[in-house]
Protein backbone atom coordinates (compact mmCIF):
# COMPACT_ATOMS: atom_id res chain seq x y z
CA UNK A 1 0.00 0.00 0.00
CA UNK A 2 1.24 3.37 -0.86
CA UNK A 3 0.14 6.63 1.41
CA UNK A 4 -0.70 8.62 -1.76
CA UNK A 5 -3.73 8.25 -3.89
CA UNK A 6 -2.19 9.14 -7.12
CA UNK A 7 -1.00 5.86 -9.50
CA UNK A 8 2.29 5.48 -9.58
CA UNK A 9 3.35 3.95 -13.00
CA UNK A 10 1.21 7.57 -13.77
CA UNK A 11 3.44 9.76 -11.90
CA UNK A 12 6.47 7.76 -13.33
CA UNK A 13 4.89 8.35 -16.97
CA UNK A 14 3.99 12.15 -16.24
CA UNK A 15 7.41 12.48 -15.12
CA UNK A 16 8.76 11.76 -17.70
CA UNK A 17 6.87 13.46 -20.22
CA UNK A 18 7.97 16.61 -18.57
CA UNK A 19 11.92 16.20 -19.03
CA UNK A 20 12.77 17.73 -22.17
CA UNK A 21 14.02 15.64 -24.81
CA UNK A 22 17.85 15.57 -25.23
CA UNK A 23 19.19 17.54 -28.53
CA UNK A 24 22.55 16.94 -29.66
CA UNK A 25 23.62 19.96 -32.14
CA UNK A 26 25.24 18.36 -35.57
CA UNK A 27 28.87 19.11 -35.36
CA UNK A 28 29.14 18.85 -39.22
CA UNK A 29 28.07 22.75 -39.60
CA UNK A 30 31.11 24.58 -37.45
CA UNK A 31 33.54 21.81 -39.29
CA UNK A 32 32.60 23.16 -42.49
CA UNK A 33 32.68 26.90 -41.48
CA UNK A 34 36.09 26.01 -39.90
CA UNK A 35 37.08 24.64 -42.62
CA UNK A 36 35.95 27.36 -45.20
CA UNK A 37 38.00 30.13 -43.36
CA UNK A 38 41.28 27.64 -43.01
CA UNK A 39 41.07 27.33 -46.41
CA UNK A 40 40.14 30.81 -47.63
CA UNK A 41 43.17 32.16 -45.05
CA UNK A 42 45.81 29.72 -47.00
CA UNK A 43 44.32 30.90 -50.40
CA UNK A 44 44.80 34.56 -49.13
CA UNK A 45 48.11 33.69 -47.84
CA UNK A 46 49.25 32.43 -51.19
CA UNK A 47 47.78 35.26 -53.44
CA UNK A 48 49.77 37.73 -51.09
CA UNK A 49 52.66 36.01 -51.46
CA UNK A 50 52.32 35.48 -54.81
CA UNK A 51 51.23 38.79 -56.51
CA UNK A 52 53.71 41.20 -58.41
CA UNK A 53 54.96 43.90 -55.80
CA UNK A 54 52.60 47.19 -56.50
CA UNK A 55 54.54 50.09 -58.61
CA UNK A 56 53.52 53.63 -58.57
CA UNK A 57 54.65 56.43 -60.16
CA UNK A 58 53.84 59.96 -59.10
CA UNK A 59 52.50 62.36 -61.58
CA UNK A 60 55.20 64.94 -61.11
CA UNK A 61 58.25 62.47 -62.57
CA UNK A 62 55.98 61.82 -65.22
CA UNK A 63 55.29 65.26 -66.85
CA UNK A 64 57.24 67.35 -69.39
CA UNK A 65 59.15 70.32 -68.16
Amino acid sequence: MSDSALDPREVARARSLLKPPVRRDPMWPALLAATALAVTSVVFATVMVLAPPVQTEHTAQGAPE
